[in-house]
């Protein structure tokens, strides 16, 4: 064989030795962040890192919000204090800037080029798959979802993200790769004028906001305009981790009575002084209350749980199964809406073939996706949805295996 040969032959075992590796390595174990902070377990993974079991778990109550809140099940609320769509979503950006690294500054190729596997490869994967779906259901008297097409396939992703509607959720994927390409950009230009200062980014970055904010109040984000509006806004989460984890941390040592108290007593004061606390991040609109509001519950949602999430990590009947949920974010985003669709779909039949569940409605079972039938009208009901969530978790590795550069962004 020839030297060239040879080193084709190096490369593609070292590839495919990688490739295997990735595949083979337990779900579990992923995740590992390298951290000597008073935080983080000191239980050593196979992988020889070490797992941040509070920001895990912060990311288990992110999603455990999400799938509530697309049932419309408030129980984690707090009596409605603490409404979900006040600051749910940021919470995965605030846990993807913390632990965002300098590094990546020096090889920006390198760092996207790993964004771009770990992050939108599986992202359109599964939009393949749901556009398939969707099609093979139309067929089937289902009206849900788009058409497939090539805007609906490779656009619309990061248009909203809605577009074959059994997937809806993952929207935010796209948002996330392309604030984490804005924002190592920005970092490298900053940091060549010698302005890469946190406490600069962050302010800079909630000025423009702000500002969006107050342009999507007078209507001026819509359509096209919704992209750069919705990173805009989104991006002061991102940033605030960031901020968080270099200047913040090391101060936040107030106990936890105290930090409650302060914690629960501003939102109390935000919640009897405004509307409603809730709006949209993926349309950039529904801003009852100003261009500052919205930051101010985002960061007393972000701060409240992660305290609980500090204060969970210690318990470990319960921090075992959350740090769980935390390493299946990603999965349990793109797949829970389709879990609940099957849900509906037994129920759908039961009403077909039994005198039970009479009173489902077939018509909006075939149109609405986020139509949730609850049996006699019972809120406890909502639980027979969470099942499915278990077996998605379970069988996700065999469909997309999070690396570890996804696991610390979404920590899903």
């Amino acid at each position: 064989m020839t030297k060239s040969g040879s080193k084709i032959v190096s490369v593609v075992h070292i590839l495919f030795h990688k490739a295997i590796i990735k595949i083979l390595l337990p779900y579990d174990n992923k995740i590992l962040y390298t951290d000597d902070k008073r935080h983080v377990s000191k239980e050593k993974h196979m992988t020889g890192h070490y797992e941040n079991k509070e920001f895990r778990i912060l990311s288990a109550i992110g999603m455990i919000l999400v799938v509530a809140g697309h049932l419309g099940f408030n129980v984690f609320d707090v009596g409605g204090l603490f409404p979900y769509y006040s600051f749910h979503v940021f919470i995965f950006l605030f846990v993807s800037g913390y632990f965002y690294k300098k590094e990546a500054e020096k090889g920006i190729g390198s760092y996207l080029a790993g964004k771009v596997v770990s992050l939108l490869l599986p992202y359109y994967i599964f939009n393949v798959v749901y556009g398939v779906l969707a099609a093979v259901l139309h067929h089937a008297g289902f009206s849900i979802g788009q058409e497939l097409s090539f805007y609906s396939l490779v656009l619309a992703p990061f248009d909203g993200g809605h577009q074959f509607m059994y997937q809806f959720p993952a929207w935010f994927v796209p948002v996330l790769f392309l604030i984490e390409v804005i924002n190592v950009c920005m970092r490298k230009v900053l940091s060549l004028i010698r302005l890469n200062n946190e406490w600069l980014i962050f302010s800079l970055c909630l000025l423009a906001g702000i500002l969006t904010v107050w342009l999507a109040d007078g209507g001026h984000v819509y359509g096209w305009y919704r992209i750069p509006g919705r990173l805009l806004f989104m991006l002061p989460g991102y940033e605030l981790g960031c901020l968080y984890r270099q200047k913040l941390e090391r101060l936040d040592t107030l106990p936890h009575a105290v930090y409650f108290a302060a914690v629960m007593g501003i939102q109390l004061l935000i919640s009897v002084f405004s509307g409603g606390l809730a709006f949209s991040a993926v349309w950039v609109t529904s801003f009852a209350n100003g261009p500052f509001v919205p930051y101010l519950t985002v960061i007393t949602g972000i701060a409240f749980w992660l305290r609980v999430a500090r204060i969970l990590q210690d318990v470990p009947v319960l921090s075992g199964k959350l740090v769980m949920i935390g390493r299946y974010t990603y999965s349990i985003m793109m797949h829970h809406i389709f879990a609940f669709f099957l849900v509906k779909t037994v129920f759908y039949w039961i009403s077909r073939l039994t005198p039970l569940c009479q009173e489902f409605d077939a018509a909006m079972y075939f149109s609405e996706i986020n139509f949730v039938y609850l049996p006699g009208g019972a809120e406890a009901a909502k639980w027979l949805y969470l099942l499915p969530e278990s077996v998605c978790r379970c069988c996700s590795p065999l469909l997309w295996r999070n690396s570890g550069e996804t696991d610390a962004e979404i920590s899903t």
